[in-house]
């Protein structure tokens, strides 16, 4: 009888919470069978057993376990001490549904005769929330899957089962908890709510950071007159699917390179030593469903721009579906953070743990200046690096800044 026990799925998690068993107890599983959703501090992600046999639960959908601690087991059939019919534990031992405080959500996942649905994760959680019968939706994905693409303009129904109602995110609703204003308050109503889990790590993240690394930033704006004729260039040449790279992947690739030559700044500071990562993997920011989500291009500065538009495409995609893996969130050494395309013209973020600084994007715009003596224009960026002064300190971090900006001022230097 061997143990399935909660994975470590990203380099920052502790611990994860079950959103849904794939399989039942007493179900034959063959190694590489998708066993078990988990959400993580990152993402939620569907693992797939190592271990082949018969399965038997031990925790409960709902249930937010340490990394190591057993889920359930694989081995021959037997009772063994799996609680109730269904073979889920229903004791108030550590990592339960009641001491976690979280009702189990209902899951559709077969149809009535009895064989699993094929759907992604997030097309699960949009059905849970909805209420839509996965068994009456046509699968447009691999093999007949379903993804989310698939429940746009189904018919909803009534949120199924006594758990809480889930969201796209796959998480539960934020509770919601109207209360009368005290009498030195004149606010009016006051809600509180809840944060989710996800919320909930990136909150304690983010405050670890700001208390552990003494964060400073330094600013620049840079002319990308010439980035976007390069892009447009791009764009005439481009034949058949090819991807053309945005100004975002170039700000990817000119950090990458800039980050070849300022070891500290592909580092990060960690109980009293440098670390130096002799890959450079660069995060992108991606927002989903209530989430922020960090995928990384692996050996970022050993790809041309072609590539890292292609990479960065595919996995903002898999983000979106809620496809995306351990591996694809793994290992970043240095993050872009890009609030362009919302408008914001600048903006600070903060560092992510294990990392030496982040470099936030603003919106690329049209904006007068003076050159040789008279008024034109040109197409400004400003951004901001975030360091971590433990580490990478103002004149390194100043350096890194200026090759990062002569980079995308001359493309050239990006093929």
């Amino acid at each position: 009888m061997g143990e399935i026990v909660m994975p470590r799925l990203t380099d920052s998690m502790e611990e994860g919470t079950i959103i849904a068993w794939l399989k039942s107890s007493g179900d034959p599983v063959a190694v590489g069978d998708e066993l078990v959703e988990i959400e993580t501090d990152k993402a939620s992600m569907v693992y797939e057993s190592d271990l082949a046999g018969e399965l038997h639960i031990e925790v409960e959908e709902g249930a937010t376990m340490p990394i190591g601690e057993k889920i359930a087991t694989v081995g021959d059939g037997g009772s063994g001490d799996q609680g109730s019919g269904d073979g889920r534990k229903l004791d108030d031992s550590a990592g339960t549904v009641e001491a976690s405080g979280e009702k189990p959500e209902p899951v559709t996942t077969k149809t009535s005769g009895g064989q699993r649905i094929k759907a992604s994760p997030l097309a699960r959680r949009i059905a849970r929330d909805r209420g839509i019968d996965l068994g009456a939706v046509s699968g447009s994905g691999p093999n007949g899957r379903i993804v989310k693409a698939d429940l746009e303009g189904v018919e909803t129904g009534a949120p199924t089962g006594d758990g809480p109602a889930v969201g796209a995110s796959g998480r539960a609703d934020a509770t919601v908890s109207p209360r009368t204003p005290s009498a030195e308050s004149n606010k009016g109503s006051v809600e509180t709510i809840e944060l989710n889990r996800l919320q909930q790590t990136i909150a304690r993240r983010m405050a670890e950071s700001k208390a552990t690394a003494p964060h400073f930033y330094l600013r620049a704006e840079i002319d990308m007159g010439r980035a976007v004729e390069v892009r447009a260039g791009f764009k005439e040449t481009a034949v058949g699917g090819e991807q053309v790279p945005s100004l975002n992947d170039m700000v990817v690739k000119a950090v990458a390179t800039a980050l070849t030559h300022h070891p500290r700044a592909n580092g990060a500071y960690r109980d009293g030593r440098f670390e130096l990562y002799s890959r450079i993997n660069v995060g992108i920011a991606v927002a989903a469903d209530d989430a922020l989500v960090v995928p990384t291009i692996g050996d970022a500065d050993r790809k041309d721009l072609r590539q890292i538009a292609t990479e960065s495409r595919r996995l903002a995609e898999r983000v979106r579906t809620g496809e995306i893996t351990p591996p694809e969130l793994s290992g970043g050494t240095f993050t872009v953070s890009n609030l362009g395309m919302f408008g914001i013209r600048s903006f600070d973020a903060v560092i992510n743990s294990g990392q030496a600084g982040i470099l936030a994007v603003g919106e690329i715009a049209e904006r007068p200046v003076i050159r040789d003596g008279g008024l034109g224009s040109a197409h400004l960026m400003e951004v901001s690096l975030a360091c971590d002064h433990r580490i990478l300190y103002g004149a390194e971090g100043a350096k890194f800044l200026s090759e990062i900006r002569t980079n995308l001022e001359e493309p050239g230097l990006l093929a």
